[in-house]
């Protein structure tokens, strides 16, 4: 029998290794924590958080690290049955500094080439994609082989199911250079029904960084939700008949890097509880904020309570 999961995620994994002195270089740093990471594993994490079953698609390496990460998405509600393991490539570790409240930078160890790049297409459980109420990707698993023939077949199967999502995260170390991330986003817009990205991302996609226009180009490729994150200027988002932008949440950011997928993962929640724009917006936005206020990503994921907590001013 078909499990229905209500969110299925499939993409990066892996293990961040954040450093316990804020405001200190990593060559300074001398103590260090070890978290499940990645931006998959974080929305597939903050889905559990909120009471869904989720699981994720992904591949670890055949070590420790491959081993924490079984271990740490269990512990925290996600199923690992579709977790695969490379016999050759190492589970990748990302570092970075910390110097609030907006200098994040991120150092990613995913050489020569990432598992979670290896996913094949017989890796996927076809029918749970089919099935799952949320089905969410990133641009980053279209950065290279064999991903992005096993991305593309997923989507096929789906047929543009509602809350088809693609996060448009980019980033740059990931692709042999831009022209190929538009190229690469133009096919996953062509495929999914909602999708999600701040301005420099929306650039590389639709080449539009202006919030509004952004989102228009978005529905035009056949998006039905367009979301544009703001930074401090909050969210914006936009369907073929409404449009709503809501203001950021102000907490004293500590890490800001686990701030997007813990939008995404709150994303998926109202888009399951079926809330109104305005209200899903609102909701995300706090989510964020709150993970924004946390050192960690994945484990700093917050529940339903904690965020209407912040949204009331407590």
């Amino acid at each position: 029998m078909v499990q229905r999961y209500d969110v299925v995620c499939i993409g990066r994994v892996g293990v961040d290794i954040y450093p316990m002195q804020i405001g200190v270089p990593l060559e300074e740093v001398t103590t260090f924590g070890k978290f499940l990471g990645g931006s998959a594993a974080n929305v597939a994490v903050a889905a559990a958080r909120y009471g869904h079953s989720s699981t994720l698609i992904t591949r670890t390496g055949n070590d420790p690290f491959g081993r924490f990460v079984r271990l740490k998405l269990a512990e925290l509600g996600v199923s690992t049955e579709h977790v695969g393991t490379d016999k050759w490539l190492p589970t990748p570790v990302t570092f970075c500094e910390i110097f609030p409240p907006d200098d994040f930078p991120l150092y990613f160890y995913r050489y020569p080439q990432a598992p979670d790049l290896r996913i094949e297409i017989d890796d996927l459980p076809l029918a749970e994609i089919v099935e799952a109420r949320v089905y969410w990707a990133t641009l980053t698993g279209l950065s290279a082989e064999p991903s992005r023939q096993s991305h593309a077949a997923a989507w096929q199967l789906r047929a543009r199911r509602p809350h088809t999502i693609i996060d448009l995260d980019y980033r740059p170390n990931f692709w042999t250079d831009e022209a190929e991330a538009t190229r690469q986003a133009e096919r996953a817009l062509a495929q999914c029904t909602v999708a999600i990205g701040n301005r420099e991302e929306c650039r590389v996609a639709v080449g539009e960084t202006e919030p509004k226009r952004a989102a228009a180009a978005l529905l035009e490729r056949g998006i039905e939700l367009a979301i544009v994150k703001q930074g401090p200027r909050g969210v914006l988002a936009m369907t073929a008949d409404e449009e709503v932008e809501v203001p950021p949440v102000m907490v004293e950011v500590i890490n800001g890097l686990g701030a997007g997928d813990a939008f995404g993962g709150a994303v998926c929640h109202g888009l399951l509880q079926g809330w109104d724009l305005r209200r899903l917006l609102s909701f995300a936005n706090a989510a964020g904020a709150l993970v924004a206020s946390r050192l960690e990503c994945s484990t700093a994921m917050p529940t339903e309570a904690e965020v209407f907590e912040l949204q009331a001013g407590r």
